[in-house]
């Protein structure tokens, strides 16, 4: 097996979209949110499998948003990151070279995007799209301004992000064995000492974390419609 498998991590309850349903089940310009992450990673030509972590109680429907767009596996997500990658990749094929980890919150992002990391991957331990930062960051402690950070050397990771399959199984393993947590795939490789390199991001690949943000994406929709 030659073809990237791609991970959709989508088992998070979006308690701040203040819904009753989950949020990656949330339906975005009618269709589900799970279901645009999903077919942008199987619109990829580089893509072979994508495994779902879904979220506990709702793995059948989840399954029959994603069984018709040629998911290969759904998988009871964790109540962290970790625990939910870690699920995953116990489905992932032992022969698989490449693994792709991917919010479902990022339903925007394009297969063109899966594409780029994949091609910037060779010769590095995993690739993450960045965007840069326009605005003046300040560091802070409490009410104190500390310090401000050189924004030139910031950037704003999003997903998906590629990986080879040893790299990331290991630093999840060395992760798990020393009770670190990480917020994206990428920061765990990078403590782990691998070699993490970044490509350009999407603009319009935002995350999904609030209400104004669903609004935001489907204004972001209906927008694509019209040009």
């Amino acid at each position: 097996m030659r073809k990237a498998v791609v991970i959709v991590l989508a088992a998070g309850a979006g308690e701040r979209l203040g819904r009753d349903v989950p949020k990656a089940l949330l339906p975005l310009g009618g269709r589900p949110i799970l279901a645009r992450a999903v077919s942008a990673a199987i619109g990829c030509p580089a893509v072979g499998l994508v495994v779902v972590t879904a979220p506990p109680g709702s793995e059948d429907l989840a399954h029959a948003i994603v069984e018709p767009l040629g998911a290969h596996a759904v998988v009871t997500g964790g109540a962290t990151r970790h625990a939910s990658v870690s699920a995953a990749l116990a489905a992932v094929p032992d022969e698989a070279p490449i693994v792709v980890c991917h919010d479902a919150a990022r339903a925007l992002a394009s297969p063109r995007l899966f594409g780029a990391v994949l091609d910037a991957l060779p010769g590095w331990d995993g690739v993450v799209p960045v965007l840069a930062v326009s605005d003046t960051v300040k560091r802070v402690r409490g009410e104190t301004v500390v310090r401000t950070e050189p924004r030139e050397e910031l950037v704003l990771a999003q997903t998906p992000q590629a990986f080879t399959a040893a790299a990331l199984r290991d630093a999840h393993a060395r992760a798990r064995g020393s009770g670190m947590e990480f917020t994206d795939d990428a920061a765990a490789l990078e403590w782990a000492g691998y070699r993490v390199r970044v490509v350009p991001g999407e603009v319009g690949n935002l995350k999904i974390t609030t209400a104004e943000d669903l609004e935001r994406a489907e204004r972001m929709l209906v927008e694509a419609t019209r040009a």
